[in-house]
């Protein structure tokens, strides 16, 4: 993973001192609220409905153990003991001090982490695939560009105050598990006739009041423009964004209203004038950049008595089969397995996961994966490297731990906002319903036969939850200061992208089990053996689930 320079640690360690003079002026009363505002979100800190709230950045879901223990020491002695994992990998504490956030900005920075744009109108944490480098799918590992596309954006004072907030992910595998099409930006690395690498450059994608796919606006682009051409975008973005409507100042406003090809010829014009500029990629920096993504000391072995091993310990053990079923992944070197620790056991909101938590995560991590940690989009962990010699001991560590629910990708493995809970743009609590939906289906033989579900919930239109692509996505809206939620059904982060379909008249918070487990009803009822759920509700439509839901009682 990438290590900080001398350049990286001089501009965080500036950024500290300068925010600590920024909190100390506006305790004292000579920055008022207004002045303090835009500074502290510069700085990931935001007021919520209980307390202030820090964003702290995980670029590209990447963290080593000394990082986790360092977050995990931050929330004892700063917070109430906890973090949450967000649906941009990053971290976020809930009940920091004010006055405490210098301090705690101050020991981030002494493992290489800050908070530097994980809030306000700029280029916020790039994202890729939590399986990035080690998918048994991937044609071209993101990292290095994920990193590029970082040191470039930090702090660039071109791009600092944008219309609106900025969103970029990158993607190099044939499934697209980073959901590219829903960004402001998404980048699917390719390779062309000659096998050169470069990159398909979609543009306007996003959820919130308006979600819109993004559009294609080139097929490819040679990986030595990367940062000319998103220099180029950024530069129409924010000449031509609104700015007088914040709900209409994302890109994705622009482009729809300009149109997806007049966008692209306005940003192919523009980057006829800085192509040959200081910002194209030479081979060295590329080079540089790969240089911090090679792969860790691999053991070579023999993978049929491995596979062996593992299959006459699952016979004889359903619970460790479940979990090897649903929670390890495939990897592309032999012997070795990408590992999912869930944080999604009933009773706890999803993501939420503990000082003592994070200090045994690192332990795994160092016993087991080389050190590395991995946050993930739906709100999990990941240990990337796992021999499938260690998978038994590690599943039992697990257990103890909290970690070995099997249920990744299963309805219950729920995206979830912090909701009314704790932010204070909500318009309707998250984390109680999605404990009630986890409760309603506690049969895991049940869960195992339904599949893969996507249940996705947010508690306003801010869609933080994701809930617009989401199978089954769920929103939580204000009717005269009652809380209610509206379904959706259809949603796909997938390159098979697809925006949900609002079902009928929202419901009451008490009614939310039942109408999922209608919903489930219907599924099970119409779908062709091994069908998923998002295929038989393509199949069939919206109007069964519709019908089954709101049909009264006779």
């Amino acid at each position: 993973m990438y290590v900080y320079d001398e350049h990286d640690h001089k501009i965080v360690q500036e950024r500290v001192a300068q925010f600590r003079g920024q909190t100390q002026r506006f305790l004292s009363g000579e920055l008022k609220e207004e002045e303090f505002l835009p500074l502290r979100l510069q700085n990931g800190l935001y007021v919520q409905r209980l307390a202030p709230m820090l964003r702290i950045a995980v670029p590209y879901g990447m963290l080593s153990s000394d990082q986790v223990r360092k977050v995990a020491h931050i929330t004892r002695k700063y917070d109430k003991g906890y973090c949450h994992i967000t649906t941009r990998q990053n971290i976020q504490l809930n009940w920091p001090n004010l006055e405490d956030v210098p301090d705690i900005l101050e020991e981030l920075a002494e493992v290489e982490m800050h908070a530097i744009q994980t809030s306000g109108n700029c280029i916020r944490n790039v994202t890729t695939d939590q399986f990035a480098g080690v998918a048994i799918d991937e044609s071209i590992d993101p990292r290095p560009y994920c990193e590029i596309i970082r040191q470039w954006s930090t702090l660039h004072p071109e791009f600092a105050f944008l219309p609106r907030k900025f969103k970029i992910a990158v993607c190099g595998t044939e499934h697209d598990r980073a959901a590219v099409k829903f960004h402001d930006i998404g980048l699917e690395l390719v390779l062309n006739e000659n096998d050169q690498i470069g990159f398909k450059v979609l543009v306007g994608g996003g959820l919130g009041r308006t979600p819109i796919i993004a559009s294609v606006i080139r097929e490819f682009l040679p990986e030595n423009d990367l940062l000319t051409y998103l220099e180029a975008i950024l530069r129409v973005y924010n000449l031509n964004g609104r700015r007088d409507n914040k709900y209409k100042a994302r890109i994705k406003i622009l482009v729809k209203a300009m149109g997806p090809d007049a966008f692209a010829e306005k940003v192919e014009e523009e980057w006829a004038h800085i192509r040959d500029s200081q910002t194209l990629l030479t081979d060295k920096e590329i080079s540089r950049a790969k240089s911090f993504f090679t792969a860790p000391p691999y053991e070579v072995m023999e993978a049929m008595d491995i596979q062996t091993s593992i299959a006459s310990l699952t016979e004889n053990n359903t619970a460790f089969a479940k979990w090897i079923d649903r929670n390890v992944t495939a990897h592309k070197i032999p012997g070795y397995n990408a590992v999912t620790l869930s944080l999604k056991p009933t009773g706890v909101a999803p993501g939420d996961v503990t000082d003592k938590q994070l200090d045994i995560i690192a332990d795994l991590a160092d016993q087991y994966s080389f050190g590395e940690i991995r946050t993930t989009h739906e709100q999990n962990i990941v240990l990337a490297d796992v021999k499938t010699a260690d998978l038994f001991e590690l599943w039992e560590k697990c257990k103890k731990a909290g970690f070995a629910t099997p249920t990744i990708g299963l309805l219950s493995d729920i995206i979830c906002c912090p909701g009314g809970d704790f932010c204070s743009l909500a318009n309707a609590k998250s984390i109680p319903i999605g404990e009630a939906i986890q409760r309603e289906f506690d049969d895991l033989d049940y869960l195992f036969d339904l599949g893969d579900i996507d249940l996705n919930i947010s508690g306003c239109m801010n869609a933080c939850g994701h809930h617009h692509i989401g199978h089954i996505g769920i929103l939580g809206v204000d009717k005269k200061g009652k809380e209610f939620y509206q379904v959706q059904l259809g949603g796909n982060s997938t390159k098979d992208a697809a925006l949900a379909k609002v079902l009928g008249p929202a419901f009451g918070p008490d009614d939310m089990p039942r109408v999922v487990r209608k919903i489930i009803d219907v599924y099970v009822a119409n779908r062709i053996e091994g069908e998923q759920f998002i295929n038989t509700y393509n199949r069939i439509g919206i109007a069964p689930f519709k019908e089954t839901v709101y049909a009264k009682a006779s």
